[in-house]
């Protein structure tokens, strides 16, 4: 009962902010009948605002709301399929600025967190903190060695706020999915179910120390690239402390230039760091905002802040490649198979009919100068057109088409000439070529038969498991089939399942060999 009251008035606060914001209209896009919105305007009139966009609009009214508001508009930044385009990209750029938290509460944290005091722990402290964001805030600090560091401090109290928000989350996301018409195409309460994943994440400082760990081994041998050292000994659930990088804001073009760097060649590292995080490792940095990305002194490209990383698996990874350069050379039919053989699309919609709308997303982007072809677009267009043809939207997409857009951004702020996927389509190619040529191909088919080689002995047991029972509850096995059961399974002349198929897969890799 307090929980569905607490909802109410939060409803309330809600529709204040919208309405002084001018962005009602969300009500309605919520699947709200219209005359709610009206309703709502005539108690708090809102203040217009016709300068602003409507998703400008929406990130402000967010922005006042609180650190999970921030969240789920981030949050929903990644479902142009949900949202549109236009309205995503503009929640993408919500800010997530907070008012700092005293450092007499940072410095108690961290008391608490390793039952010490910061002055047993630094050799310096700078109380002032140079980040504070929703969650969490950040202040430089150097170890009793004299390395210098970056201090990552959870809010006071985030984790009761956030539970406390999602909760209203998931209210709100049953009754979309229940009263909106594509509530269960679009999925609402799976995107609060990834939001509070990504917070849950967030909100334990061990997880981000453990991806920048893991992004930094997957990029050891890349000179280009600084991923900064986890001193894990000063890190806690509630502390990261990571090495402190320098260095100029990957954005400020006139400042690389006048420091010696070529824009250009930046731009052709950070491109291909980008395709070898996607397409190697499936394991990307998800927040490249240009206040995560720095250039030292030396050139290298140095990346902060791994509280939100995207994972693709293998599958996803040929699923994406094939489709780009599907589109890259305008293959549309093929685009559409690439979906029916991933099972994106149902095999009852017409592959003709998604072809034909493939042609219609792509042909408008890809007849464009090529320093303006924009993937990301294309990808959040792609999204668009799913609801047609029952598509079901594929989260981890949505996280990489961000993170694409924003890239695409940074890459036409250094050189608005040149395209970052021309730049980067050899490395895709040839990834492609290992990854997915006829030599790929038998070796992932081979892989595929070891696996279920391994798998056909717990399948077997489980089968003789299943008809053990139906014999119980009266169906009868033909003698014959149970002869041939305990010969399989007990007779040592006769090979099991699993040994005729290693067998097969002895005689495939020695041909293959050959």
């Amino acid at each position: 009962m307090l929980g569905g009251l607490g909802h109410v008035l939060r409803i309330g606060r809600i529709m204040a902010a919208l309405a002084r914001h001018d962005a009602l209209f969300v009500l309605t896009r919520l699947g709200a009948p219209a005359w709610i919105e009206r309703g709502v305007g005539l108690l708090v009139p809102p203040r217009r605002d016709a300068k602003r966009r409507p998703g400008q609009r929406a990130a402000a009214a967010l922005q006042t709301l609180g650190p999970s508001f921030i969240k789920l508009g981030q949050s929903l930044g990644t479902r142009s399929d949900l949202v549109g385009e236009q309205f995503a990209a503009d929640l993408s750029a919500l800010q997530d600025k907070l008012p700092p938290f005293s450092a007499r509460a940072a410095r108690a944290a961290i008391g608490q967190e390793f039952g010490r005091p910061v002055s047993h722990l630094f050799q310096s402290f700078d109380d002032r903190p140079v980040a504070a964001a929703s969650i969490a805030q950040v202040h430089f600090a150097t170890l009793k060695n004299g390395q210098p560091v970056a201090v990552k401090v959870l809010r006071p109290g985030i984790e009761r706020a956030f539970e406390r928000d999602l909760a209203f989350f998931r209210w709100i996301a049953g009754l979309v999915a229940r009263h909106h018409h594509a509530g269960k195409r679009l999925r609402p309460l799976e995107v609060v179910d990834i939001l509070a994943k990504s917070v849950s994440l967030e909100m334990d400082l061990r997880f981000e120390a453990a991806a920048a760990s893991e992004l930094a081994e997957n990029l050891a041998g890349d000179d280009r690239v600084r991923v900064p050292k986890v001193y894990w000994a000063e890190t806690g659930s509630r502390v990261l402390t990571i090495e402190r990088v320098g260095g100029i804001r990957i954005d400020e073009v006139k400042k690389l230039i006048e420091a010696g760097h070529d824009p250009t060649r930046i731009l052709e590292v950070s491109s291909a760091l980008f395709f070898t995080q996607v397409f190697r490792d499936g394991f990307f940095h998800a927040d490249l905002h240009p206040g995560n990305i720095f250039v030292e002194p030396d050139g290298k490209i140095a990346l902060v802040d791994f509280g939100i990383m995207g994972r693709l698996d293998r599958a996803t990874r040929h699923y994406l490649a094939d489709m780009l350069l599907g589109f890259l050379n305008r293959d549309y039919r093929r685009v559409a198979e690439i979906h029916f053989e991933a099972g994106y699309v149902p095999a009852s919609q017409s592959v003709e009919a998604f072809t034909q709308a493939c042609r219609s997303i792509a042909e408008p982007i890809l007849e464009l100068p090529l320093s303006q072809i924009s993937v990301a677009r294309l990808l959040g267009q792609l999204f668009h057109v799913t609801e047609a043809f029952d598509m079901e939207t594929q989260p981890q997409l949505l996280l990489l088409q961000k993170s694409m857009l924003v890239a695409e951004g940074l890459g036409r702020v250094l050189n608005p000439a040149v395209n970052m996927w021309e730049l980067t389509r050899p490395l895709i190619e040839s990834w492609m070529r290992q990854n997915r040529g006829p030599e790929a191909r038998a070796r992932d088919a081979i892989q595929d038969l070891a696996h279920t080689a391994r798998r056909l002995p717990q399948l077997v047991a489980e089968l003789e498991r299943a008809l053990s029972d139906a014999a119980r509850n009266g169906l009868k096995l033909h003698p014959e089939t149970v002869a041939a059961l305990a010969q399989a399974r007990h007779e040592p002349g006769v090979p099991r399942p699993s040994q005729a198929l290693g067998w097969v897969l002895a005689g495939a890799g020695a041909g293959l060999g050959a």
